[in-house]
């Protein structure tokens, strides 16, 4: 993999997903960074995204301390942390959460139910306006008072990786 420099990613064009649409990538070559609020933790993307979904469950919620979240879904070996590696936290059995353990900035997350995908926060993202949310999981866990007006599909339980 190359490394990552002044040729890094510039988004140009809508990825379609087999199961979702419009996950934005690069037209040329994707190549995406990410890190934390310190930067002391990084990472980057050299595949495309294979989902970008919201998702609703408590798990998720209480790591980033927010209603809902937003990742993106990439597939082992198109991934790297670049430089020091993250804090692990294995949340419940088969799922394992990364962080900074300097500033605490939650970064990706693991199922074994969805083993070969890896899911970095898209916030976390450097661009994080550069992927479109396609689909709400874990949607019977939404807030009762969090309102949503996009349109978008939703599902039962977290794993979008199923029909």
């Amino acid at each position: 993999m190359s490394e990552l420099g002044a040729s890094s990613a510039h988004f140009v064009a809508p990825f379609l997903t087999p199961r979702h649409e419009a996950v934005l990538v690069d037209s040329r070559s994707i190549c995406m960074r990410g890190h934390c609020v310190c930067g002391a933790i990084a990472f980057a993307v050299d595949g495309p995204a294979q989902a970008c979904v919201v998702c609703h469950c408590e798990s998720c919620r209480r790591q980033c301390s927010a209603p809902m979240t937003t990742y993106i879904g990439v597939l082992n070996g198109q991934w790297r942390w670049l430089g020091k590696l993250p804090k692990v936290f294995n949340s419940s059995p088969g799922v394992e959460r990364t962080f900074c353990d300097h500033c605490g900035t939650p970064l990706s997350f693991r199922s074994k139910n969805m083993s070969d995908v890896m899911h970095f926060f898209a916030a976390a993202m450097e661009e994080p306006e550069k992927f479109a949310p396609t689909l709400h999981v874990a949607f019977e866990e939404k807030l009762p008072w969090l309102k949503l007006a996009d349109n978008l599909p939703t599902r039962f339980g977290p794993d979008y990786t199923t029909d």
